[in-house]
């Protein structure tokens, strides 16, 4: 594969670049007659045998080596990714990766990052749904299921908007250049929700990446179900699953009939519930959350992804005095997520780094911090700024505990508190603490003086920060982004010739197979 790799190398593929030729070795399989190839997919794009794309082992048997895929040409790879900048930033990193061993990478995101993936020279798609309004939902509910009747709306909304918008990201020409695409593979992250479907319609490979445990285990709960007895973590994946199929599924049936011309699924289907045979890779240090032992050879933990955005910063000159005039900051911020009151969280802050004499920088994000109602020396407060430089330079951070902040936090060597406002993020704080590197998470709704002034001090504990340093050292030489293509081209089918053939004609329609459901989920199999 070495040789294989540095020879695509100098073949880099993207919005800006020329029209592929055949010495790149990307193929586009036009229908005699058919002027174009992508509306051709999009109208007419129908159930391929999923279940037979044979992937690389099956489950319980060793993947296949690396040098068995040295002839894998250059590819055609869509990203569908879902959800915060945060979310997104790992495949960036990802993407990149791929792109410089020749593969063209398109990363179908939000609008909101489009100049963030164009910036990164990645080829850029736009998918539906607005991240602020689905950060803003899962703050106010706690995660993916709606607190109301009023939220549903809104939510179905936003999953509709980006189901409805996969295809287009895996089968129409650029947007900026009118070059053809047509995907080869597809790597997906779960909040796109139709990925597998798109995949099976399409008849292309599917590898899913997450930043969050997706696969049952019997070592620790699903991240959006709190099971508090370990008898119930493996279940608590299948009742997240069904729950959250529950509330998509007409959604999901409705797209599989209206544009991918496929039959109806159920949760229990082969390719849908989270114990499928799809690929899995899970973008987290393993000296965080070593890989579950009944996590099978299709799952791989790969590592934290870093994107470099320290080497091209250019820090604003007074931010640069400010760090220099004194002791090392405590870093409070919390992304893209909205605060309910901002005001009080900011005087709340203010209070306690006053009160432990620490001086401190406010992030103000999508929330709005750091509206001070008078200047405080020892407070800095910033829009944004490159994670990878700024907690270098901090002693302590205090976070939403998303995993690419919680990341970045701990290869700075950062004691770490973290506020969960949903999702993963509790899960990232039991982590964090169980580690030893920060105090137990305090959520959201419980953040007050006391409990940060304690935290604080929690952090600024020499033994603490001689942890925190410790597994610094040991993420150190970590490439999660390697890591992550090295997965992909692990799990690779070793013959995906059944898939291209298919793509050149038109399909026919098969029925979609089902699994029978055990007792206990036999209320999720509903089609």
């Amino acid at each position: 594969m070495e040789e294989t790799l540095s020879e695509r190398r100098s073949y880099r593929c993207s919005s800006s670049a020329a029209e592929p030729s055949s010495d790149l070795g990307v193929e586009i399989l036009i229908e005699d007659g058919d002027a174009n190839p992508s509306e051709s997919l999009r109208k007419n794009c129908s159930s391929a045998d999923f279940a037979g794309i044979a992937y690389g082992g099956t489950t319980g048997e060793d993947p296949r080596d690396l040098s068995d895929i040295q002839s894998l040409p250059p590819l055609q790879i869509v990203m569908l990714i879902v959800g915060t900048r945060g979310d997104v930033q790992p495949f960036v990193a990802i993407g990149k990766n791929l792109q410089e061993d020749g593969h063209r990478v398109r990363l179908a995101t939000h609008s909101d990052f489009k100049e963030f993936v164009l910036g990164a020279g990645l080829e850029f798609y736009p998918l539906g749904g607005d991240p602020k309004v689905l950060a803003a939902y899962m703050v106010k509910n706690k995660g993916f299921f709606p607190s109301g009747p009023s939220e549903i709306k809104i939510q179905r909304k936003q999953i509709k908007d980006i189901v409805f918008s996969l295809l287009p990201a895996c089968v129409e020409p650029d947007q900026e250049s009118n070059i053809p695409f047509e995907v080869d593979a597809i790597i997906a992250n779960p909040p796109a929700y139709g990925h597998n479907d798109v995949a099976e319609a399409l008849g292309v490979p599917l590898h899913v990446f997450f930043t969050m445990p997706w696969t049952p285990t019997s070592e620790f709960p699903h991240p959006l179900y709190r099971a508090s007895q370990p008898v119930a973590y493996k279940l608590s994946y299948q009742i997240v699953d069904g729950l959250i199929w529950m509330g998509i599924r007409d959604v999901i049936n409705g797209f599989r009939k209206k544009k991918l011309k496929l039959r109806p699924t159920t949760y229990l289907s082969d390719s849908y519930n989270s114990s499928s045979d799809i690929p899995h890779g899970y973008i987290w240090s393993p000296h965080l959350v070593p890989k579950p032992k009944d996590w099978g050879p299709k799952i791989d933990v790969v590592g934290f992804c870093f994107l470099d955005l320290a080497s091209n910063f250019d820090p604003p000159e007074p931010l640069v005095k400010w760090l220099e005039d004194g002791q090392k900051p405590i870093y409070i911020g919390f992304g893209s997520l909205p605060v309910q009151e901002p005001e009080r969280m900011t005087k709340t802050i203010v209070q306690a780094l006053e009160m432990t004499g620490q001086r401190g920088i406010i992030n103000k994000g999508w929330g709005g911090l750091g509206n001070l109602t008078e200047p405080k020396n020892f407070v800095y407060v910033l829009d944004n700024c490159p994670h990878d430089w700024l907690f270098v330079r901090c002693a302590a951070v205090v976070h939403h505990g998303g995993a690419g902040t919680t990341a970045a936090g701990l290869k700075a060597a950062c004691p770490t508190t973290v506020v969960p406002f949903f999702g993963d993020q509790p899960f990232w704080g039991d982590r964090v603490h169980a580690r030893g590197v920060g105090p137990a998470p305090i959520p959201v709704d419980e953040f007050s003086l006391e409990r940060l002034v304690s935290a604080i001090e929690f952090m600024l504990d020499p033994k603490v920060k001689e942890r925190a340093t410790e597994l610094a050292k040991a993420m150190e030489n970590e490439d999660g982004a390697r890591g992550a293509v090295e997965a992909f081209y692990k799990q690779f089918p070793s013959d995906n010739s059944k898939a291209k053939s298919k793509r050149s004609r038109h399909l026919k329609t098969q029925p979609s197979k089902t699994s029978h459901c055990p007792s206990i989920l036999r209320c999720f199999c509903l089609p």
